[in-house]
């Protein structure tokens, strides 16, 4: 093998490795949202009927009737499920939320998000014809 055809042999097997590790971190990418809160099936209807604990501050409907409390109605189920994570984990704290989250499963966690996560939610602009 002369020089010149090692040198081009050397440059092919380089793109060809560069073209595998640009592969696989696509791959890699790709596939990181999967190993999230969000992985795995919800169950919506179980969800709704965890959400019966939820109801006193939260509203049966998903609007809060506690003004201390946030509307879940229509929310992401990525951030109900981080935000129930983070108060189970203690990285978040709220007198009633961290007690109900502690004994909350990653299943009811993500059943939860995905029934707060179905409601639909409408909005009404204001007037400003005054």
């Amino acid at each position: 093998m002369t020089p010149s055809s090692h040198a081009a042999c050397t440059q092919r097997r380089r793109k060809c490795a560069s073209r595998r590790t640009s592969a696989l971190a696509a791959a890699l990418i790709i596939a990181l949202p999967l190993t999230g809160p969000q992985a795995g099936a919800a169950d919506i209807k179980a969800g709704k009927k965890k959400a019966g604990m939820c109801n006193v501050c939260h509203g049966k409907n998903g609007i809060a009737t506690n003004p201390e409390a946030p509307n879940l109605a229509g929310e992401s189920a990525i951030y109900i499920e981080k935000q129930l994570i983070a108060f189970r984990k203690g990285e978040r704290r709220h007198r009633q939320m961290t007690i109900i989250a502690e004994k909350l499963k990653d299943d009811e966690i993500k059943n939860l998000a995905a029934w707060y996560a179905a409601m639909k939610v409408t909005v009404e602009l204001p007037s400003l014809d005054n």
